[in-house]
């Protein structure tokens, strides 16, 4: 009895195993499409809250505020001053990976370089948000 009942735990045991290992199922990549009009502004408005998380979570509150002068420019008077374009998005990214001095005074802001182009990217579309302008 003790015999059969250790056979049966091992075949079982053995089942559970081949069954478990033996089932492979692919998750199948995810189509997002093609951007259209309708789907743009969701898009845009994503990348926007993406870089305000960014923007939340990194050190940029130590020197800049959404609304108030602080050592640095308000984030709002940043966008009014640039206009909401690629050319100067790439440029604030470029701003915020490797710092700068002399557009907002003699006051240096500080390099970023561990910010990817990408969020750094993202950071500057949320900041030229604040003034209420799209990108065009």
């Amino acid at each position: 009895m003790k015999n059969k009942l250790s056979i049966l735990v091992v075949a079982i045991l053995a089942f559970t195993l081949m069954y478990c290992g033996s089932k492979k199922t692919e998750t199948p990549a995810e189509d997002y499409g093609t951007p259209d009009e309708s789907t743009a502004p969701v898009q845009a408005v994503d990348v926007i809250a993406q870089g305000d998380a960014l923007v939340k979570a990194s050190d940029c509150k130590t020197c800049h505020h959404a609304t108030n002068k602080l050592i640095g420019p308000s984030h709002t008077d940043v966008a009014k001053k640039y206009e909401f374009t690629a050319a100067n998005v790439a440029n604030l990214a470029k701003k915020i990976i490797e710092g700068g001095t002399g557009v907002w005074g003699e006051i240096p802001m500080s390099p970023h370089p561990d910010i990817s182009q990408i969020d750094a990217e993202k950071m500057a579309r949320y900041v030229l948000s604040l003034d209420g302008e799209t990108e065009h």
